[in-house]
C-alpha cells in the first residue's frame, strides 16, 4: 500500500516575529537627526512602555551620506559594531533632485554605508530616515528643478528616492516623510515646521520619534504614554497618523520582510521521508520529526519506524528571531521502507512558476486526478494526467503559493510569481 502525504499548515509565527525589547541603533545624518536629538526622544518614549534604545549617532548640519561615506567618525562608530540598526539620513534636498544626479550622488554612497553596516554588523539592518518636503517647496532649487518648487513636488520625489534606496539595498524604511504628509492632510493645525520651513519642530520630531519607535520595537504607537510636552490631543493625533501610516502597512516599508520564513517541502517513499528546507532569511533549523527525534541539518532524510501521523515542525532562526511551520506527515499500514511507491517518481516544475507547471510522472499515474488549491485549502481547478509530461495552465491565477494534489498521494507547494 502506497503511503499517503496529508498537508496540513498547522502552526505559524507572525510574518512579522516578536522584536526584543532592547535594541542597539546607530543614527547616521545630519541636522534632521540632530535638532531636537530625535534619538533621544525615541529613547524617552521608549522607556515606559518597558522598550530600552541604546544609540549613538553622527548627525553634522548639512552632512551627505557621500561625506559620511569618508568620515572617520562615522566609520569608526559603524565598525564599533553590535548595532541591530543603522539609520541613513541623506542630506534634505539632494535626494529630490533629478534622477540622473541622484544616482552619481546619492544611491553609490547609500550602497556603501549599507555594505560596511552589514559588513561589520551581520545581525543589523539598514533603516534609511524617509525625510520630508519643505513646506512651501525648494525655492533654492526652483528655477533649476522645478518639481521641487512646491511642497507636493519636492516630498514625492523624496518618497519615491528613499523606497527606490531600500530596495536597492534590501534594507526598511522609517517613513517619517509620508506621516508628515498624512499629517498635513489630516491635522492641518499641527505645525510640523520652524520658522525655517525646513527643520523639524517640536511636534514634527515626536512625529518621527513615534515613527521610529513604530518601525524599531514594531509595536502599536497608540500604546505610547510620552506626550513629549506636547498637549495630549494633539500628540494623540500625531500617533494616530503613525498607526495609520505605519503600524498598519509595515511590509510597505519592508519592516520584517527580511525576518526568517519557515517553510518545506517533502516527499515520501515507504517509511521515508526526505525533506527539502525552502526556508528564506535563515541561518539555523532545528527539526522535529514528531516521533521523538530531531534534526539540525538543513535538509534531512529521516525514517520512521511505525505507521502513523506525523506532525513534522522546523524551526528556522536568524539572528535572534525565530519562524516555525508544521506539516501532518501519514504513513498508512503496509508502507514499511523499500516498499515500490511509484508515486514518489512524479515531480512539478517549474517551482516558483510564472504562467504554467508541468506535472512529470511515470506511466503508472497517466488518468490520475490532480487538483490545485490555493494556501486557505479551497478547490481552484482539477484535471487528469494525461501524458507523462502535463502541461497545466495557471497564468489566469494571482501570485502567491499553491498546493498540487495527485490523487491524495502526492502533494507538493507551487510558488507562482508574477512580473
Amino acid at each position: 500500500m502506497k503511503a499517503t502525504l496529508l498537508l496540513i499548515f498547522g502552526i505559524f509565527t507572525s510574518a512579522i516575529a516578536l522584536p526584543q525589547k532592547t535594541q542597539r541603533v546607530l543614527f547616521i545624518g545630519n541636522s534632521y537627526t540632530g535638532v531636537n536629538n530625535l534619538p533621544q526622544i525615541i529613547a524617552n518614549i521608549a522607556l515606559p512602555e518597558g522598550d530600552t534604545l541604546i544609540f549613538d549617532s553622527n548627525t553634522p548640519g548639512g552632512q551627505t551620506l557621500q561625506g559620511h561615506s569618508n568620515n572617520t567618525t562615522t566609520i569608526n562608530k559603524i565598525m564599533a559594531g553590535n548595532w541591530n540598526y543603522g539609520v541613513l539620513q541623506e542630506q534634505s534636498q539632494l535626494p529630490s533632485f533629478g534622477l540622473a544626479q541622484v544616482q552619481q550622488s546619492v544611491f553609490p554612497y547609500a550602497r556603501l554605508l549599507d555594505s560596511l553596516i552589514k559588513t561589520y554588523n551581520p545581525c543589523a539592518e539598514t533603516m534609511f530616515y524617509m525625510t520630508w518636503g519643505r513646506k512651501n517647496g525648494d525655492a533654492s532649487n526652483c528655477s533649476n528643478w522645478p518639481p521641487v518648487c512646491t511642497y507636493n513636488g519636492m516630498d514625492s520625489l523624496l518618497y519615491l528616492r528613499y523606497m527606490m534606496m531600500a530596495e536597492n539595498n534590501n534594507a526598511i524604511v522609517s517613513p517619517v516623510g509620508a506621516v508628515w504628509r498624512y499629517i498635513r492632510e489630516n491635522y492641518p493645525s499641527i505645525e510640523l515646521y520652524q520658522a525655517d520651513e525646513s527643520h523639524p519642530s517640536v511636534a514634527g520630531s515626536y512625529a518621527a520619534a513615534c515613527c521610529f519607535y513604530t518601525t524599531i520595537f514594531r509595536k502599536n504607537p497608540l500604546l505610547i504614554s510620552n506626550n513629549y510636552s506636547l498637549p495630549a490631543s494633539l500628540a494623540a493625533n500625531i500617533r494616530q497618523a503613525v498607526k495609520t501610516v505605519v503600524f498598519d502597512n509595515l511590509l510597505n516599508w519592508h519592516v520584517g520582510e527580511y525576518d526568517p520564513k519557515a517553510d518545506f517541502n517533502y516527499s515520501v517513499n515507504g517509511n521515508s521521508v526526505t525533506l527539502e528546507n525552502i526556508s528564506t532569511n535563515t541561518s539555523s533549523y532545528h527539526w522535529g520529526f514528531g516521533d521523538g527525534s530531531s534534526s539540525s541539518l538543513p535538509s534531512p532524510t529521516h525514517l520512521y519506524a511505525n505507521p502513523g501521523n506525523y506532525p513534522v515542525t522546523l524551526v528556522a532562526k536568524h539572528c535572534g528571531r525565530t519562524d516555525s511551520i508544521t506539516q501532518l506527515i501519514s504513513i498508512e499500514p503496509g508502507s514499511g521502507s523499500g516498499g515500490n511507491n511509484t508515486d514518489s517518481l512524479i515531480t512539478i516544475y517549474p517551482n516558483p512558476a510564472t504562467q504554467n507547471i508541468v506535472i512529470h510522472s511515470n506511466q503508472n499515474s497517466i488518468g490520475r486526478v490532480f487538483t490545485v488549491y490555493n494556501i486557505e485549502g479551497r478547490k481552484i481547478l482539477t484535471g487528469k494526467l494525461n501524458a507523462e509530461k502535463t502541461r497545466v495552465a495557471l497564468d489566469h491565477l494571482p501570485g502567491g503559493l499553491y498546493i498540487i494534489s495527485i490523487d491524495n498521494l502526492f502533494k507538493q507547494k507551487i510558488k507562482l510569481t508574477k512580473y
